[in-house]
């Protein structure tokens, strides 16, 4: 296990396995380093790097809720980077992590030499949004792992149909952890606040302007077919923006692919083919 401190003494957890092109893996609004232990065995030749955010994980939780925004977690990827002497990434962003990539193209982009996009864009779906906002720091209410299996499967079957109980089982162990008196999250619960508060605040930019920062870096997007976050409409339109771009829809995915599937491993060493 790995930690480093940020410049606001805050104490995070990262891994660093493997040797190769730097693939720095940003995972999901409230996930953390787990979520890539489905990509982990098809990477070997990579050096994989992963980052806790801060209040996700192994993570310090911060007292400043306000604090869980793209803006200081992509300074915090920053800080990583500099902390391993590592000049330049491939960054695999899901979800958040793809939000924070973009910051990071608009601030920094001579640390990035390509972007990979796992489930987003510039715009969020409402739906998308609603349905995040529907789970985002609640407790969940299974107490076994194999209980909150059974429960991802019949809630996600619309948008993954035929994923294997097995697979949402190894799912819950990376979203929840186990306590003595069942299931609890694996982040703080104030990121549902910070997000409420920063929704009233306005202090959401429009991403466009960050995308176009990715116009000169190799760029993919892994899109779930099923996504309710990503619409194809938004895609077309980064298309559009990035004339390099390359994409792959993921049949039988929704948000977000797990990143084992063929069309998204095919789609990754793709991007990683340009460098």
């Amino acid at each position: 296990m790995a930690f480093f401190t940020t410049s606001d003494d805050r104490r995070l957890f990262y891994s660093d396995t493997g040797a190769g092109i730097p693939l720095l893996c940003l995972a999901g609004l409230t996930r953390c380093s787990r979520d890539f232990s489905f990509l982990a065995p098809h990477v070997t030749d990579l050096r994989m790097i992963t980052l806790d955010y801060r209040g996700r994980g192994q993570s310090d939780h911060d007292p400043d809720f306000m604090n869980y925004n793209i803006f200081r977690e992509s300074h915090d990827v920053i800080e990583l980077l500099d902390h391993l002497g590592v000049e330049r990434v491939v960054v695999l962003g899901t979800s958040r992590g793809g939000l924070i990539a973009m910051a990071m193209a608009a601030s920094h982009p001579e640390r990035l030499s390509a972007v990979i996009l796992n489930d987003v864009g510039p715009v969020i779906e409402p739906v998308g949004i609603a349905k995040i906002m529907d789970y985002v720091g609640k407790q969940p209410a299974s107490s076994t792992y194999d209980e909150a299996a059974k429960a991802l499967q019949h809630g996600m079957a619309p948008h993954f149909p035929g994923v294997s109980l097995e697979r949402w089982r190894q799912q819950a162990e990376i979203q929840y952890e186990q306590t003595d008196t069942g299931l609890v999250l694996r982040y703080d619960p104030a990121l549902r606040t910070a997000l409420l508060d920063q929704a009233a605040a306005g202090a959401m930019p429009d991403m466009w302007m960050f995308f176009d920062a990715l116009r000169d870096i190799p760029t993919g997007v892994i899109r779930g077919a099923n996504s309710d976050v990503l619409g194809k409409n938004t895609l077309d339109e980064m298309h559009r923006r990035h004339p390099g771009l390359i994409s792959a829809d993921i049949p039988d995915r929704g948000h977000v692919p797990f990143l084992d599937e063929p069309q998204s491993l095919d789609l990754i060493r793709k991007v990683i083919g340009k460098l």
